[in-house]
């Protein structure tokens, strides 16, 4: 986006209650707000609920979701695999289409199983195959930690040191944005040497969304494999992951999907690998051929399709949360939720711009098409104090060290007036 294009984005907001409270009338998505369970405070007042990119809202459906599931454990016990209202057999397949239209996929390309890192592991089982020379792993230098985790214990787990096979794809001194031009000279310069690019789809920290088709599409001319992490784009952003041509993805659904604490994840696997028998796999029965699954007796035969990446049969009560939050996804479709996305977190930046660059200055990337709804905070001369303050006013928010606060307006439960009071305490606060 052009910065006179910007310009006259921010100059279509306006400052004052009356208009945020204007915006709320005028939202078509408004009324969604009303099926969440909003956390109050010990007075019975709404928290301004701003931490949706790292714990989503309970959908109120969600309890109708489980309980029934518990009635049907109740009254048919076993036989609940194949006669309760929601048979629990083919569980997962009931997800998958939803699933596959939040994250832009095909079905076959989508499974739901395991959770987020567990699941990353799984996926580099079958697509991180180091050989002697080619045997590095890119990852963004403020990757979350658990995948930095993940890919240096790979590194170990093959034999190699992960000091020497880790790159990291670091912003430039004095920015806090990865560079795609950077991205292109490691790979120009060790590509030959990397098996693996593997990138936060959303950035945790600075909540900059990358241009997956690019980082795939740069990583395949080097001859590497390419995985992103979307934990923070799922639900959050049009992932497109698909068209993107990237090998495979992973994501959680606790956070901008809605299914509770720890619940289960989400793989991609690209279909141009739904039917290759020749990746390195880790198995068990739920991969095995729904044909002939229960005979027990037969050798492996493996499905196709990201399925063919389960190992276990389905935790029903974790995909009876998930299934609740995504019949409410399937209603309302990702270009809405991203259309008001798009206007709820503009909003928010015109307000947070008010209080003067030598006060706030946001890390986000300030081009919609570079991030989802989070923006990360940095306060000149702040320390955590401030966060608290924040919290004791009735912002519950997200603090990161060293100084940055990530606020994320999600636009199926926040509102116009909950931006526009966040900033108005945070003002106070800082005043």
């Amino acid at each position: 986006m052009l910065e006179t294009e910007k310009q006259f984005t921010l100059s279509n907001y306006q400052l004052g209650l009356e208009y945020a409270k204007q915006q709320d009338q005028n939202d078509a998505l408004a009324s969604y707000r009303n099926h969440f369970h909003i956390p109050k405070d010990k007075d019975g007042k709404d928290w301004i609920y701003m931490t949706g990119n790292s714990l989503g809202l309970q959908p109120k459906s969600t309890k109708e979701y489980i309980n029934q599931e518990l009635e049907d454990w109740a009254n048919l016990g076993v036989e609940g695999h194949l006669e309760a209202k929601h048979p629990w057999l083919p569980y997962h397949e009931f997800l998958t289409e939803s699933m596959a239209k939040v994250v832009g996929a095909k079905p076959i390309e989508v499974v739901v199983m395991n959770t987020l890192t567990a699941n990353l592991h799984f996926m580099m089982v079958s697509f991180y195959q180091p050989t002697k020379t080619r045997y590095k792993i890119v990852i963004e230098a403020d990757a979350f930690p658990s995948d930095k985790y993940a890919v240096e214990s790979q590194l170990q787990h093959h034999g190699f040191d992960a000091k020497d096979g880790l790159i990291l794809w670091k912003a430039r001194k004095g920015e806090e944005l990865a560079n795609y031009e950077d991205l292109e000279t490691i790979l120009k310069e060790q590509g030959d040497e990397i098996a693996l690019v593997m990138i936060g789809g959303v950035n945790y920290y600075t909540g900059q969304f990358f241009d997956l088709k690019r980082i795939t599409e740069l990583g395949h001319k080097h001859g590497c494999m390419v995985g992103f992490d979307c934990a923070h784009g799922a639900g959050n952003v049009e992932l497109n992951l698909h068209d993107s041509g990237a090998d495979f993805a992973v994501w959680c659904t606790y956070k901008y999907l809605n299914s509770g604490p720890g619940s289960l994840g989400g793989c991609f696997v690209h279909e141009r690998h739904a039917h290759r028998k020749d990746l390195n796999r880790f198995a068990g029965w739920w991969s095995h051929n729904k044909e002939t699954r229960f005979k027990m007796r037969d050798e492996f035969d493996q499905l196709s399709g990201a399925e063919g990446w389960q190992l276990s049969n389905p935790p029903i009560l974790s995909m009876a949360a998930i299934r609740a939050s995504l019949d409410i996804f399937a209603e309302v479709g990702m270009e809405e939720l991203t259309k008001k996305s798009t206007q709820l977190t503009g909003y928010f930046e015109f307000l947070l711009k008010q209080l003067g660059e030598d006060t706030i200055k946001i890390i986000t990337p300030s081009n919609p098409d570079e991030r989802g709804c989070q923006l990360s905070i940095q306060v000149k001369n702040a320390d955590k104090a401030l966060h608290t303050k924040l919290t004791e006013a009735g912002v519950i928010s997200d603090w990161r060290e060293p100084d940055v606060i990530r606020c994320a307006p999600v636009p199926l439960y926040n509102s116009f007036q909950d931006v526009y009071h966040l900033v108005e305490k945070l003002k106070q606060i800082l005043n």
